[in-house]
């Protein structure tokens, strides 16, 4: 049995990658470790509660002394790093906990790891060969698209936000790692998520539950933008692939190949309630109301999966119309 450590289980992605891994991969037991924050909800992993190859540990990523005792209480061999601080807006108004998490935090668990598998440089320690960091980012880290091109794993980093400057910043700690010791590390560069389990902030949530509360759906200035949707279950796949297969020291982008934009989010969900869920009289669309655009708002983010699709054979089982009534139905029976 191999013990590997995942950050931010309860959040998001984690939340739907830990019972996914467990199920697929009978040899391994997964610790999580979540400081259940605003973003992290244990109810999230209720179908992983009392599995004997899982373990839920409350702590904080950057308590340097928390991460030596579970690497020796459990013998950690691995690490999927997804503990983050991640909403764009937070990072504006709040920037200082996005550097304290995802910079100091990555730094302390690939350090802490570096120190308990390695004997030095280019070292491992006898039967720790194996061991490998993963960290988990976003495709924001390369700034904003115009209106053609890709995100391919060359593009340089152009980060315009707090949250993207502070991810772009946790990515460059994790390649040192590779170049300077040696270490065995991989990360993947993921696309917009949506699925189930998303925190209620994210944009797919809000118009969900804005709709059917009747309140107006807030979209930012013209409802533009465009952002490539990757269904949560997918990213999950891709994660566990570039694991367990994926090139030490590479990075491998994610992506839906789901290029919308945001009105044309509002709308299509708004026409799947009007069937699923009709209102007594108008259409949901009538409650979309565009507001002040965001500071700095990227406006196009689109990611080139041929990579892992090529080298790895990852494919995306969803696209955003069969994923999004997934999502839906999700969130309907949860509201």
């Amino acid at each position: 049995m191999k013990s590997i450590l995942v950050t931010g289980g309860a959040g998001f992605i984690g939340s739907n990658f830990v019972p996914y891994f467990i199920e697929e991969n009978p040899d391994y037991h997964i610790i999580n470790i979540d400081l259940l924050t605003y973003a992290g909800d244990l109810a999230n992993l209720s179908e992983v509660e009392g599995h004997e190859r899982y373990t839920f540990v409350k702590g904080d990523i950057c308590d340097r002394e928390l991460i030596e005792s579970l690497f020796v209480k459990y013998d950690i061999r691995g690490v999927i790093h997804f503990a983050a601080e991640s909403h764009v807006d937070n990072s504006i108004s709040n920037p200082a906990s996005f550097i304290t998490t995802n910079v100091m935090g990555t730094f302390t668990l690939i350090d802490v790891a570096r120190k308990y598998w390695m004997q030095g440089p280019n070292q491992y320690k006898a039967g720790y060969e194996d061991c490998l960091f993963h960290h988990v980012s976003t495709d924001e880290v390369y700034g904003t698209l115009g209106e053609t091109g890709l995100f391919t794993e060359s593009t340089p980093y152009a980060p315009n936000s707090p949250y993207s400057a502070s991810k772009a910043s946790s990515d460059f700690v994790v390649r040192s790692y590779f170049h300077t010791y040696g270490m065995r590390v991989v990360t993947t560069n993921c696309s917009n998520n949506y699925g189930p389990k998303q925190h209620n902030e994210k944009l797919i949530p809000t118009i969900i539950r804005k709709a059917i509360s009747g309140e107006n759906i807030p979209i930012y200035g013209d409802g533009k933008n465009i952002r490539d949707w990757l269904y949560v279950l997918d990213h999950c796949k891709g994660i566990a692939l570039v694991y367990q297969k994926g090139k030490h020291g590479e990075t491998y982008n994610i992506g839906g190949r789901n290029e919308r934009d945001n009105l044309y989010i509002a709308h299509t969900i708004c026409e799947l309630l009007d069937e699923l869920k009709p209102k007594q009289a108008g259409s949901y669309k009538d409650q979309i109301k565009f507001v002040t655009d965001r500071p700095g708002h990227d406006f196009r983010y689109a990611i080139d999966a041929a990579r892992l699709e090529n080298e790895l054979g990852w494919k995306a089982d969803e696209n955003f119309e069969t994923g999004i009534k997934k999502t839906i139905a999700w969130y309907l029976d949860k509201y």
